[in-house]
């Protein structure tokens, strides 16, 4: 029964590591030229955004479209690690 009971503990830990890391996760990214930064958290949600003066050169189009990439390429980054906490809990709860 002590044995189990441990199990279960060291599991539960394991729970609340991975829901932890989970919460720090952030993808940040920069456009190409440097003019739009975006960050996201593990859900893709925006965080933070900042612009360059070289955004003043860009037509409403160009610029709507490098912080849509931009803002992608980081959630892309967000995604990806979380896939990577998740597939490492999921290789210890197995070991």
């Amino acid at each position: 029964m002590d044995e189990l009971e441990e199990r279960v503990r060291r599991q539960l830990y394991r729970f609340q590591d991975l829901a932890d890391h989970m919460k720090a996760v952030r993808g940040r990214e920069t456009s190409e030229d440097g003019a739009v930064v975006a960050e996201v958290d593990g859900n893709g949600a925006l965080t933070d955004l900042q612009f360059s003066a070289g955004i003043s050169r860009m037509t409403p189009e160009e610029f709507e479209r490098a912080v849509v990439t931009t803002a992608a390429a980081a959630a892309r980054v967000a995604f990806e690690r979380r896939a990577a906490l998740v597939n490492r809990f999921n290789e210890e709860m197995a070991g």
